[in-house]
C-alpha cells in the first residue's frame, strides 16, 4: 500500500502531508503495517577487528537488486551523498554513541520500569542494525552504546517514580504535542554546537522516539522515529519490534519500496509488511551506505 511521504516542516517538528511522493534524505517515511553506557574503550576494542574488517562482497544473487537500489535512490533523493545528518553521522559525530529524547504523546502514565525497558528496547534495536557494521569496511566502533536523556510529558505527573537520571520537558509544538527542547535537538543543531542546551553537549539528544497515542504504522527520518504507543509498548519485550526498525533503516537512509521491488526480492524490513525481521539483504543496503559515505569521515 503506498503511503504519501511526509516532510518536516518547522522547527516545531509538526508533520505536514506533502504531494511529492519521492523520499528525500530530509523526508520522514510514513509507513503502514497490516547515565550514557561509557563509549571509552569500544574505539580501542575495534582496532582489534582491523584484520578481519569485511569488505564489499554482497551474495551474488544481491548484486543486482542492490545495484538497482542505490540507482534508484541516486535518482529519486535530493542531494544524497551531500546530506549530512544519517544516522551514520550522528554516531560519527558522537564519536561512537546514540543519544534519544522520548516524546510521550499520551495521557497515560508511564513507571521508572516501563521507561528502563523502553531504552532496553531502543538499545536492543539499534544493536540489530549496528552489528552488521561492525567490522565491515573501516567503521570504527564494537558497539554503539544507546541512551535515553529525556522524556517530553504533557504532565510531569505522567512520569512515575524516578526521574534523577533524566531531562523532564513539558513545552509543547505549535500543534500542542509534548517535545523535547529543541535547543538540546541534534536535528536543530547539526553543527554540533549545543551551548544553549541546558544541559550541554553531554545532554544532547540526536533522535527522538515519538509514541503517539492511536497512531497507525510509523515514521523514520534523520530525527527520529514515530510509531503508535499502545504498539510499542506491548511489544517492548519482543524480539523484533519490526515497525520500530523498519523506521530506524529510514534513519540510516534506507529507502521504502511501495512503487517497484527490487528484482527476485519480496521479503525484507525495509519492503513494509513483508519481513518482521532484518534481513541479509537490508544489512547490505545499510553498508552499501556506509561505504558510499565513509570517506566524509576521513576513513
Amino acid at each position: 500500500m503506498k503511503n504519501p511521504v511526509f516532510a518536516l516542516a518547522s522547527l516545531a517538528g509538526v508533520l505536514h502531508v506533502s504531494a511529492n511522493p519521492v523520499p528525500l534524505p530530509i523526508a520522514t517515511n510514513v509507513c503502514r503495517f497490516d547515565e550514557h553506557p561509557d563509549a571509552a574503550g569500544h574505539l580501542e576494542a575495534a582496532t582489534s577487528l582491523s584484520k578481519r574488517q569485511s569488505s564489499w562482497s554482497p551474495p551474488s544473487n544481491l548484486v543486482t537488486p542492490l545495484q538497482e537500489v542505490w540507482d534508484h535512490q541516486m535518482s529519486t533523493y535530493s542531494d544524497p551523498l551531500g546530506f549530512k545528518n544519517y544516522g551514520y553521522d550522528q554516531i560519527m559525530a558522537n564519536e561512537g554513541y546514540l543519544n534519544f529524547c522520548v516524546r510521550w504523546e499520551s495521557s497515560q502514565p508511564v513507571t521508572a520500569a516501563q521507561r528502563a525497558d523502553v531504552e532496553a528496547a531502543l538499545q536492543q534495536s539499534v544493536k540489530k542494525w549496528m552489528d552488521k557494521l561492525v567490522g565491515f569496511e573501516g567503521f570504527p566502533y564494537s558497539s554503539v552504546p544507546v541512551k535515553v536523556v529525556g522524556w517530553a510529558v504533557s504532565s510531569t505527573s505522567l512520569l512515575q517514580g524516578d526521574t534523577s537520571g533524566i531531562d523532564v520537558y513539558t513545552t509543547k509544538d505549535a500543534e500542542g504535542i509534548p517535545e523535547c527542547d529543541p535547543r538540546c535537538g541534534r536535528f536543530f543543531h547539526q553543527d554540533g554546537n549545543y551551548a544553549s542546551c541546558p544541559g550541554g553537549a553531554a545532554r544532547h539528544y540526536d533522535q527522538s522516539l515519538w509514541l503517539t497515542e492511536g497512531f497507525e504504522g510509523g515514521a523514520g527520518g534523520d530525527w527520529g522515529q514515530r510509531i503508535g504507543r499502545s504498539y510499542f509498548m506491548d511489544n517492548l519485550n519482543a524480539d523484533s519490534i519490526h515497525i520500530l526498525l523498519h523506521e530506524i533503516g529510514h534513519t540510516f537512509a534506507l529507502d521504502d519500496f511501495y512503487d517497484w521491488t527490487p528484482t527476485g526480492l519480496t521479503n525484507f524490513i525495509m519492503l513494509a509488511g513483508s519481513s518482521s525481521v532484518i534481513t541479509e539483504f537490508d544489512f547490505w543496503m545499510m553498508r552499501d551506505w556506509w561505504r558510499n559515505l565513509k570517506s566524509r569521515y576521513g576513513l
